[in-house]
């Protein structure tokens, strides 16, 4: 691992410094390749990236203009004035910054980039729902297809979900389609039913009690954190359970001496590269997907505006009135 003083020598160094613990100084120099083309790609035209908390250092803390969790990404994309936005993240996210920007080209840096969660339900499977349970109200977890958030009432996110459906004054929701996050959810909203989809996310499903135990077991003072995505009972064996956001959120409050992130791989990397001083313990599960994005795609992707981002009209019209009503929940 590269010096403070023993970098300074290394192209970009000012970008280096924020990933020296994460990338070994002999590959940097590859990066601030496909780094320094991004940069100037930018500028050129007029392009902002977008990056989700679980995308690897080299991209979140070098390229990427906004980061966050999936409702902080949702409400910058609207605030943009960017002519082109490069989604960092998987497709549903993509989808999600078309809506709320429909003049602008959105561009995802690797097509194939999908979701477990929003491959586990259809628009048909949503208008099957609404005949089985006619009148009740559909809320939408963010990882979804626009076609299925145009069979819903509104969105919603982890990190906002209690909100968005104490905020509908019903004593019955259907939730879809993370059952977990719906499980976990139940338990903050007392009074109120929710209907489940038994839709996971391949990345948090994985967790079990027994992951926290041994952490415990072999750190005594480590402190947990989870995301709701996880079964209840990870949730249950946690010191805390919210969005990635809140989760980093939590870090920087808190400064704990030990932590453990029970959620994605480079969440906890990125947040580490923040503080430094935190000891990282890492019972973590990669996310296919969202490492399909790279700084070579991305490179591409702005060079050659591919893979934009299109959404037939008549479904984005209704897609989008299901997203905008969730940001309208403080």
């Amino acid at each position: 691992m590269a010096s403070a003083a023993s970098f300074a020598s290394l192209p970009l160094p000012e970008l280096y410094a924020r990933v020296r613990h994460h990338v070994p100084a002999m590959e940097w120099p590859v990066f601030a390749r496909d780094i320094e083309a991004i940069l100037t790609l930018k500028r050129q035209h007029n392009a902002v990236i977008l990056a989700h908390n679980y995308q690897t250092p080299e991209i979140f803390h070098t390229v990427a203009d906004i980061v966050g969790d999936s409702l902080a990404l949702a409400r910058e994309a609207v605030n943009t004035d960017a002519d082109v936005i490069v989604l960092a993240g998987v497709h549903f996210m993509a989808e999600t910054a078309k809506l709320l920007n429909p003049d602008k080209t959105v561009l995802i840096p690797d097509a194939e980039a999908g979701c477990s969660l929003a491959e586990s339900i259809t628009a048909e499977d949503v208008r099957r729902l609404r005949s089985r349970y006619p009148g009740v109200p559909v809320v939408t977890y963010i990882n979804t297809s626009a076609a299925v958030k145009a069979e819903s009432d509104i969105c919603c996110t982890s990190g906002n979900a209690k909100k968005v459906i104490e905020s509908l004054g019903v004593d019955r929701v259907i939730m879809l389609p993370d059952e977990f996050l719906a499980q976990n959810t139940a338990t903050q909203v007392l009074g109120i039913e929710i209907i489940t989809w038994a839709g996971h996310c391949e990345v948090h499903e994985r967790f079990t009690p027994e992951d926290i135990r041994a952490v415990r077991e072999s750190y005594p003072d480590v402190v947990v954190l989870a995301h709701p995505e996880a079964p209840p009972e990870v949730v249950a064996g946690a010191d805390y359970a919210g969005s990635t956001a809140g989760m980093a959120d939590f870090v920087g409050e808190k400064r704990p001496a030990r932590v453990a992130l029970v959620t994605e791989c480079s969440m906890s990397d990125n947040v580490a590269a923040l503080y430094p001083e935190v000891e990282f313990v890492r019972p973590c599960n990669l996310c296919p997907h969202m490492k399909r994005i790279t700084l070579p795609k991305i490179r591409r992707a702005l060079e050659r505006r591919q893979h934009e981002v299109t959404i037939d009209p008549a479904v984005a019209e209704r897609a989008r009135l299901a997203v905008e009503r969730m940001l309208a929940v403080r």
